[in-house]
């Protein structure tokens, strides 16, 4: 073996670590171990050496060998880690630490490349992890981990689940950035006060000492603090897009270039301290941003989840349950349309599962008894009984929920800031080249030079970028502790864009809590123990409240049922055909009464109908009396129109529909959006999905039932309809802070310029003035977002 001296300085082309040895070659590249060149030829011979172009030695060591993995082809280890698993494929995230650049995101995403069984991978840069699809019966979890280990991705596997249940944040690597930055900073305040206070012309030999100290102090905060920053701006910028990361990148930079050449040409004493400080302040900022997201993550998918409920099934007796509450083993009904909340193995019924939610795939597939079905998926037909075999992940059904990829219709909405950032990087740019051009005009070259670097260090948007985050975090937090669930911060901004409601009736402004049943007509016990028995099996709000209205203990077992969105259910018991619905679906002659009516038809003949009159909602006049000053209303309802009367006394006459299908709701909907209304639906979350989905906004009520709704924008519990007012004005007032808060930013700016285009400013100036503007924004977003809770009574701690 022939070592080689460090001296020389040859890498690793892999991995970039010292290379002491020339027994790894190939292609003409060195590198440090067995390991390195097996990954690479790995790489060369799929036809993915693009790796290598995107970074400098982007991949890792390979100086760890893979430990045993004979315990991932253990099925009841294995099941315990999959995410979904049906005939052909199995879904899994990984953890994996070694995610670290854009080299890392491309090779993973390409790892179909590698292995034909692997159908998808999906990275998730800022989690560091990896959704993968793979073909169980070509390749096995264990040869998937053994393939991502030797190109270099252990992941990280732990029977805890660690990827599911993130319940501590990891922001290692972000406060050594913060602890670089800060200590960095403070050496060089202190090298700059003699600067500050005019002391360095009395000894310039030190003053040019502390000038160059200053700027290797700010080497490493360009470098490793401030890097994440370079790196966002220039995958932005390869995307032909412009966010806030660049204007931001370009300050920094040109921060540490006019520093380097003032200190180099011993003509002033540069910005080291501004830089320190800048890339000090904002990291800081998206540290506490980063506490503020993961916590409200973790509030949401653990504490303070949306209001859904289980039926469980304890001593037979059936109760509703908050899936929080659910333990492994518990028996728990799940009627149709309802979300499996958990994995667990089918005990009773037929089950017909759509999993579009998870797959993509609307098909319903069929599962057997003793089969396990995985969390997502949605019952369509009888009601099933199911034992949880793994604990609840609500996490899960939260990422189901903010899920796009499955939805009907694509909304595009542009962000305030993403709306921003491209017209301020423009006309920062402009502002900077018109200041250098006037000074060059003026055969003052110097000036033309310092005007050009101050207007970009002075006009950073490092204010801006932390505005958004922090006013939509805090308001986020306020709606959960008001019971009403929003998907994200991104959807309180189309919220407050609304001008038009849409209200569904029955279970929307009706509470279907507190009601009077009567059946007009003759039934004998044995057709109430049928009815009971179909109208378990739905998750309809009238269903339901029939079965409790009836309280049989003895059901029937039924056949071939089906429920027909908008109209009704129907199944076999004994031999009879039995409907349950409208008049209209089980033939009915209607007759002017008041409240809802569900009639029943066996065998085709007509036996009565339960009247079951809802009340309103409290307070639904004041609710509608304070909408209607400010937005366009409408009422869209299943039901006939009984209530016309009543409800034209608040709601304007020609904006109500009655005896509307599921489909017609969509269609109402689609024709506001065409007449360029913005519009809010607000319905049950059953009957109103397809209109929810097509809404611009969609509010599903809970009022505990299971109405999880992939396709809302938020859920709303029953009971806090009536503070829909004050959170309409919030997400409005949050919008506000955030523009009030641009403008202060920009008031900074504007003073900033002021001295900056006349090339005239001064680093103590830079150096106090930008720290400032930051923990004014900061501070600004925060107090002044529960001070307008407070405004619009809403809790806010």
């Amino acid at each position: 073996m022939q070592n080689k001296a460090i001296s020389e300085k040859i890498y690793c082309f892999h991995c970039g670590d010292p290379v002491y040895s020339d027994l790894f070659q190939e292609d003409n590249h060195e590198f440090c171990c067995l390991g390195c060149q097996s990954v690479y030829t790995i790489l060369s011979t799929n036809n993915l050496k693009n790796y290598y172009k995107y970074n400098d030695h982007p991949g890792k060591a390979q100086d760890k060998k893979a430990e045993h993995l004979e315990y991932l082809n253990e099925p009841k280890i294995a099941q315990k880690l999959i995410d979904f698993q049906d005939n052909e494929y199995t879904h899994i995230t990984v953890y994996i630490p070694a995610i670290h650049c854009s080299s890392c995101i491309w090779l993973l995403e390409n790892l179909y490349k590698l292995n034909a069984s692997i159908v998808q991978s999906r990275i998730d840069f800022t989690k560091k992890q990896a959704a993968i699809k793979f073909k169980h019966s070509e390749i096995s979890l264990k040869e998937l981990i053994e393939l991502l280990i030797a190109i270099g991705y252990e992941p990280i596997i732990t029977l805890q689940d660690v990827v599911k249940k993130q319940k501590t944040v990891n922001q290692n690597s972000l406060v050594r950035k913060i602890a670089v930055a800060g200590f960095c900073f403070g050496n060089v305040m202190l090298f700059s006060l003699p600067e500050y206070f005019g002391f360095g012309a009395i000894d310039k030999e030190y003053a040019t000492l502390f000038n160059w100290l200053n700027l290797s102090f700010a080497l490493p905060v360009l470098l490793y603090s401030a890097k994440d920053y370079f790196i966002s701006a220039y995958n932005s910028l390869k995307l032909k897009q412009v966010n806030l990361d660049v204007p931001l990148a370009l300050g920094i930079f040109i921060l540490f270039l006019r520093s380097a050449v003032e200190i180099i040409a011993k003509s002033g004493p540069g910005f080291s301290d501004t830089l320190c400080g800048l890339v000090f302040f904002i990291l800081i900022g998206k540290w506490i941003q980063n506490r503020t997201f993961y916590h409200l993550s973790f509030e949401r998918d653990y504490r303070s989840y949306f209001p859904v409920a289980v039926t469980s099934i304890q001593n037979k007796k059936e109760q509703p349950k908050a899936i929080a509450d659910l333990e492994v083993g518990e028996r728990i009904l799940i009627r149709n349309n309802e979300i499996i909340p958990a994995d667990a193995i089918l005990l009773k019924g037929k089950a017909a599962i759509d999993f579009s939610f998870v797959t993509g795939e609307s098909n319903p597939v069929k599962k057997t008894l003793g089969e396990i079905i995985y969390a997502g998926g949605r019952q369509l037909g009888e009601a099933i009984e199911l034992e949880i075999v793994k604990s609840v992940s609500q996490s899960y059904l939260t990422n189901l929920w903010n899920n796009e990829n499955y939805k009907q219709y694509k909304r595009k909405f542009q962000t305030f800031s993403n709306s921003i950032s491209k017209y301020f990087t423009i006309v920062l740019l402009a502002i900077a080249t018109s200041a250098a051009i006037f000074w060059l005009f003026n055969s003052n070259t110097d000036k033309a030079w310092a005007a050009f670097t101050a207007v970009l260090i002075i006009a950073c948007p490092c204010a801006l970028a932390l505005s958004s985050p922090f006013t939509l975090s805090a308001a986020l937090s306020i709606f959960d502790k008001n019971r009403f669930f929003i998907k994200n911060t991104g959807a309180i901004e189309q919220l407050a864009k609304i001008d038009s409601l849409v209200f569904d009736k029955t279970g929307t402004i009706t509470s279907p809590k507190s009601q009077h049943i009567q059946f007009k007509g003759d039934l004998k016990e044995s057709e109430l123990q049928a009815i009971a028995s179909i109208c378990r099996n739905s998750s309809h709000p009238l269903s339901i409240q029939i079965v409790n209205w009836l309280k049989l203990d003895t059901l029937k077992s039924i056949q071939n049922y089906q429920e027909i969105p908008g109209k009704g259910i129907q199944a076999n018991v004994n031999g009879n055909s039995i409907k349950i619905g409208s008049a209209n679906f089980t033939k009915a002659k209607t007759e002017a009464d008041a409240g809802s009516r569900v009639y029943v038809a066996i065998d085709n003949e007509i036996k009565g109908y339960f009247s079951i009159l809802q009340p309103w909602r409290k307070d639904l006049s004041t609710l509608i009396s304070d909408l209607k000053t400010t937005y366009d209303l409408h009422l869209i309802s299943g039901d006939q129109d009984k209530d016309r009367e009543v409800l034209q006394e608040v709601f304007p006459t020609s904006n109500m529909r009655f005896n509307q299908l599921p489909q017609e709701k969509l269609n109402y909907i689609q024709n506001l959006q065409s007449s360029n209304k913005i519009v809010c639906m607000i319905g049950d979350g059953l009957n109103d999905a397809g209109a929810l989905k097509q809404a611009n906004f969609g509010i599903a009520i809970s009022d505990d039932i299971n109405s999880f709704s992939p396709g809302c924008d938020a859920i709303l519990e029953g009971s806090s309809l009536n503070k829909l007012p004050q959170f309409l004005t919030f997400a409005q007032d949050a919008m506000k802070v955030i523009y009030f808060s641009f403008i202060i930013s920009l008031s900074y700016n504007v003073i900033g310029l002021f001295f900056a285009i006349q090339g005239t400013m001064s680093p103590l100036f830079a150096a106090i003035l930008m720290p400032l503007s930051t923990i004014t924004i900061i501070s600004f977003t925060s107090i002044t977002t529960h001070i307008y809770a407070r405004k619009n009574k809403l809790k806010s701690s």
